[in-house]
């Protein structure tokens, strides 16, 4: 199969009576394409950023209606948009449940399988880890260097121009990924057991450096609870391919 990377040759292109069955689109904008008389039987859409905007489906927003089943499937995931500390709290400690649930019951043969190009469970936890590093430790704490070196960094990071030393070359045993893990989950529950309205309502800088957005202390945290939910979907998504 061929495959096209980097590449803006299909920008505003008009494809008619074209085959796209069996494709795969990873990391590419497909924001404003326009599809009229199409067969979508099966299609699989997975987007991150799909809460950020619309998806019209015969001429119907269906992005309130996926946020409305993915609170259903997973409780506590509406906590994630609360603006209080309370609300926050709570939905940590919904979103710690469902880990603690999936990491119990994935028998050891699978915490290092993973399906095509996704994420095992171990990188997964480790992702987690750079979540928290980046968004607690750097973002609301402003520390430094916040990373710990077996968190897992994004794909393409390094041709951003992300400092890749900062971590480890080779993946660390499971046993220390959890152990690790818990002592990020500890430092989120400690910050938001004594966190008020007031220091939700802070500025920060992005700890990813991008733009000009400012975020606030809240934001920060709820972008750690996005990422937590998220990340937990996927594994979950995974993890029944695998079994």
């Amino acid at each position: 199969m061929t495959t096209y990377s980097g590449t803006t040759e299909f920008e505003g292109a008009t494809f008619i009576k074209a085959s796209f069955k069996g494709a795969a689109l990873r990391f590419s904008d497909v924001s404003g394409v326009t599809m009229r008389g199409v067969d979508v039987n099966g299609l699989d859409i997975d987007s991150h950023d799909l809460f950020f905007g619309s998806l019209l489906v015969n001429g119907v927003d269906v992005v309130p209606l996926v946020d409305a089943a993915l609170n259903r499937q997973f409780p506590g995931r509406e906590l994630q948009k609360a603006r209080t500390p309370e609300g926050l709290r709570e939905g940590w400690v919904a979103v710690q449940s469902a880990w603690r649930t999936t990491v119990a019951g994935t028998p050891p043969d699978l915490v290092d399988a993973h399906v095509e190009d996704e994420w095992s469970l171990a990188q997964t936890l480790r992702h987690l880890i750079l979540a928290t590093d980046a968004w607690l430790r750097g973002g609301i704490l402003r520390m430094r260097q916040p990373f710990h070196e077996i968190g897992q960094i994004f794909t393409g990071a390094g041709e951003m121009g992300f400092d890749m030393s900062v971590f480890r070359a080779d993946p660390p045993a499971y046993a220390e990924i959890l152990a690790v893990r818990d002592e990020r989950q500890r430092l989120v529950t400690d910050f938001l057991a004594k966190v008020t309205a007031e220091v939700l309502a802070e500025e920060r800088e992005d700890p990813w450096g991008g733009g000009d957005w400012r975020p606030s202390v809240g934001d920060c945290v709820r972008v750690i609870l996005e990422e937590e939910w998220a990340h937990l979907r996927y594994i979950r998504r995974d993890l029944a391919r695998l079994r």
